[in-house]
């Protein structure tokens, strides 16, 4: 019988490796992520922390030369096998990006872009989604009277809430997110942090981030990836106040990276 902690696991990564034609950049990699918690995954630039972000709804399937070896599970399903119906994986695990990405579209047409295409065409249901949505994205008090508008309108901060309401409206499960405050103002930031604690409620996210006091503040795991492998992974308060690996140490205290 499976105890609870297994139980929770929604990802779970089983020595997966990954090469871009000769180079390796995933080694091994063995990782539980469970379910509405937050995982931060940090470690310094080029260690592998997006290459296993984007392996995680098969973006990397976009990038020729690609091959893995290795099982990444998702609810117990290889999501790594040729079988995978990735644009159905798309849907369940969302991703937005370091720079904002609206589609220059209008505020409206950009959270319902998903259901239409998903073949929901009434108007009355696309504006409940669209209006649930911006809420759950922390969006609505500031756009509801200018839905009409194009995305480009919005500051930095208000498009990255957006690309997140967008994701959401197609009801994923997980919430992939690569370094999604590197390009906002430290207001912003803040906001975008307070609305990932209450996003992790209904949904997992995975954060991967350059700053330590991001990663403290808003994960309740972290993992430390280096040269593609996962050198250290635990509850965040103890990655930060007691960690195993003086390589762990030495990244979180500013002595490399």
């Amino acid at each position: 019988m499976m105890n609870n902690k297994e139980q929770d696991v929604i990802f779970s990564a089983r020595d997966v490796s990954l090469w871009y034609g000769e180079t390796q950049a995933l080694k091994s990699v063995s990782l539980p992520l469970h379910q509405h918690e937050v995982t931060a995954i940090i470690g310094p630039s080029g260690c592998g922390k997006s290459t296993f972000l984007k392996l995680m709804n098969r973006m990397t399937d976009l990038i020729p030369s690609v091959r893995t070896e290795g099982q990444l599970l998702f609810h117990d399903q290889d999501i790594l096998d040729k079988g995978t119906r990735v644009e159905e994986l798309r849907t369940r695990v969302g991703m937005v990006f370091q720079k904002p990405n609206p589609f220059p579209k209008t505020i409206y047409e950009n959270v319902v872009y998903g259901p239409k295409k998903h073949g929901i065409r009434k108007k009355s249901q696309l504006l409940e989604i669209a209006e649930k949505s911006l809420r759950d994205a922390a969006l609505w008090d500031e756009v509801k009277d200018r839905l009409d508008s194009n995305a480009y309108s919005l500051s930095g901060g208000q498009q990255q809430r957006l690309c997140i309401a967008r994701c959401l409206a197609v009801e994923p499960e997980v919430l992939l997110l690569d370094e999604p405050t590197s390009a906002l103002d430290p207001v912003s930031s803040f906001k975008l942090e307070d609305l990932i604690s209450k996003l992790k409620e209904h949904y997992t996210l995975v954060i991967v981030t350059h700053s330590m006091q991001q990663a403290s503040r808003v994960s309740d795991r972290t993992a430390f990836f280096l040269h593609g492998e996962v050198i250290e992974y635990n509850q965040t308060g103890v990655i930060f106040a007691n960690p195993d690996d003086i390589r762990t140490e030495n990244y979180i205290t500013g002595r490399f990276g």
